[in-house]
């Protein structure tokens, strides 16, 4: 039985980054994984690109991701290719600029894959500066 105090994203989101750890810790390219504005994992190379000391820092932004890191001229591309992923299950190859801690943008290309995990569809995402 589930603990009924422990908010099930939580669980999914704890489940994801014990089942993705290896690829998390260890791949030298920027990682998230979204599951809603509430509910995302980073991994230490996203929190470097976009200039924050570490993943701790950067999980204590509270904006929306599309407003806290994402510039506002691509941000439409982002959510598209999001809604794609989870409306029809097929992944993008897109490219976005960012905004780094300061605010300066960053130009990226993003791989975003939909995964599930007990149930929920998720979106993990690939970065890389180009």
């Amino acid at each position: 039985m589930a603990k009924e105090n422990v908010n099930p994203h939580e669980e999914i989101m704890n489940g994801v980054q014990e089942q993705l750890k290896e690829v998390l810790d260890e791949s030298k390219q920027a990682i998230y994984v979204y599951l809603d504005d509430h509910h995302i994992t980073y991994n230490q190379q996203f929190a470097s690109l976009l200039g924050y000391k570490s993943i701790e820092e950067l999980s204590k932004v509270k904006e929306p991701f599309v407003d806290a890191f994402v510039t506002e001229k691509t941000q439409e591309t982002l959510i598209h290719a999001y809604k794609h992923a989870m409306e029809d299950k097929i992944p993008s190859d897109i490219e976005i600029f960012m905004k780094r801690k300061t605010g300066e943008p960053v130009k990226v290309k993003v791989i975003m894959v939909p995964i599930a995990y007990n149930g929920e569809l998720l979106a993990l995402h690939f970065v890389k500066k180009i």
